[in-house]
């Protein structure tokens, strides 16, 4: 049982489980597992975890189908930039590994945006922390347990 999985079993929310085999020969994560559940790529939301002006950390949260700007995430964060964090600080800080990033349960509680085409759905599907093993739950009920915020932090086309 992953931290996330023990946050959401906590808060009494409701969760659903699903589990596929993972190809660590896959590149996209988010990608292999929208695939293999059958679930929209617009419905399925990838962890990425952003340094703020060179210094704090934390996620943001878009469709595995869309690219996260990184001027959005950095204002509706309140910084002036934001880049990539390093994959090491990204292990450190959240006790997950890459491609298992989960937005709960983490080591170090971190600021939150959900891209706010989340609230276009019941629910999202986000990773419940391990490699093959997702969660789908409501996006308001995953805003609440991360303290997080809704904000269009997605690149437009």
């Amino acid at each position: 049982m992953t931290p996330c999985i023990k946050i959401a079993q906590k808060a009494g929310i409701a969760y659903q489980l699903h589990e596929y085999v993972h190809d660590p020969s896959r590149e996209s994560y988010g990608a292999e597992a929208a695939e293999k559940l059958g679930v929209p790529e617009e419905r399925l939301f990838k962890t990425l975890i952003v340094s703020l002006d060179s210094r704090d950390l934390a996620v943001g949260l878009v469709p595995v189908s869309s690219m996260l700007n990184m001027k959005r995430i950095a204002k509706a964060a309140g910084a002036k930039k934001a880049g990539m964090a390093a994959a090491a600080d990204v292990e450190r800080s959240t006790g997950y590994v890459l491609g298992g990033v989960s937005p709960l349960g983490q080591k170090k509680r971190l600021k939150t945006i959900i891209d706010s085409s989340a609230q276009d759905f019941s629910t999202i599907y986000i990773s419940a922390g391990r490699r093959g093993l997702q969660i789908e739950l409501s996006p308001d009920d995953l805003r609440r347990l991360t303290g997080g915020a809704f904000a269009s932090i997605c690149q437009q086309e």
